[in-house]
């Protein structure tokens, strides 16, 4: 993904959203561009970003750059990501969608043509603009 206005890269995104999940209590499990932790592997034909868990519940990360706004099936990725389940408890997993700060209103627009329970499964983490890793 490019992120061309963006100081970010790819891996502070990731970071980022990493850092989010900690935020609300998850362990990272699986992340791409980890050192010590596994890549997770794509869910359907989607790469996923990270994966958290934290007790019996399960979250997954993804990131968008401004190259999947462009995308038609953006929309139909996240429903699809957004209604997994967990195998054996079948408890519903959160999704965690990283996104720039500019795109972030039309993000919102695209989400409401989702249902209302497929929206309260998804959360939104706003990608700055700087990189703030040492600030």
């Amino acid at each position: 993904m490019k992120r061309d206005i963006y100081k970010y890269g790819d891996k502070e995104c990731v970071d980022e959203l990493v850092r989010r999940f900690w935020h609300e209590g998850y362990l990272t499990v699986k992340r791409r561009y980890g050192k010590y932790l596994p890549e997770p592997e794509p869910i359907g034909d989607i790469k996923v970003d990270a994966i958290g868990k934290s007790n019996n519940k399960y979250v997954i990360g993804i990131t968008l750059g401004e190259e999947d706004f462009s995308d038609p099936n953006l929309l139909r990725k996240i429903k699809f990501l957004s209604s997994r389940r967990a195998k054996y408890s079948k408890t519903r997993i959160a999704l965690f969608i990283g996104v720039p700060r500019d795109y972030l209103n039309a993000l919102k627009g695209m989400l409401k043509q989702l249902d209302e329970e497929t929206r309260r499964n998804i959360k939104l983490v706003p990608l700055k603009e700087q990189n703030t890793l040492f600030n």
